[in-house]
């Protein structure tokens, strides 16, 4: 894997979109190329990139209205892990997942030439499938560990506001119900 470039595998003409083009144009194009990402480009340069989870995030903030007036650079992350095509896989792949991304935008001398994405690498080396199984595991247990801090949160118990007995939250260092959470 280390004597495979990542200019050997990498797609080479991605899906891309302008900085001008608004979100539910984005999401369009994402099912209509079956994508999970565009890179944003303007004049062979990369700008941006932008994700089915940022155009989630921005219908649950705004409505499906919004989608149509909101441009694809406004959401997009303001940096952007990218390789360089002479890079190895093994390389790429340590980038992907120092930086919890899926595909890394490919750059030459400044212009966007590809992406590499792990489908590629899976694809091209399918023998690094535990590894990256790993790699899932660890990301569902920090996600089991938030949700188990989120809830240790919450108890059940005499509210020190109103003095009811609900559930509560911790609120302000004091025990709470949600009402009177609320209300502060």
């Amino acid at each position: 894997m280390e004597n495979i470039r990542v200019s050997d595998i990498m797609t080479r003409d991605p899906i891309s979109v302008t900085p001008e083009t608004n979100l539910l144009e984005c999401a369009k194009k994402m099912v209509r190329k079956r994508v999970g990402s565009l890179l944003i480009v303007e004049d062979k340069k990369l700008v941006g990139f932008i994700s089915t989870s940022d155009i989630l995030w921005a219908l649950i903030k705004k409505t499906k209205k919004d989608l149509s007036v909101i441009k694809a650079i406004e959401i997009s992350p303001k940096k952007i892990a990218t390789t360089k095509p002479p890079a190895s896989l093994k390389e790429a792949l340590e980038k992907m997942k120092k930086f919890k991304f899926n595909s890394l935008p490919v750059i030459f001398e400044g212009n966007l030439v590809g992406l590499i994405t792990l489908n590629d690498i899976l694809t091209f080396h399918p023998e690094i499938y535990p590894e990256l199984g790993e790699l899932a595991q660890i990301r569902e247990e920090e996600e089991k560990l938030k949700r188990f801090q989120k809830a240790s949160k919450i108890q059940e118990g005499i509210c020190e506001e109103c003095g009811n007995y609900d559930m509560l939250n911790l609120a302000d260092g004091r025990l709470m119900c949600e009402s009177c959470r609320e209300a502060t």
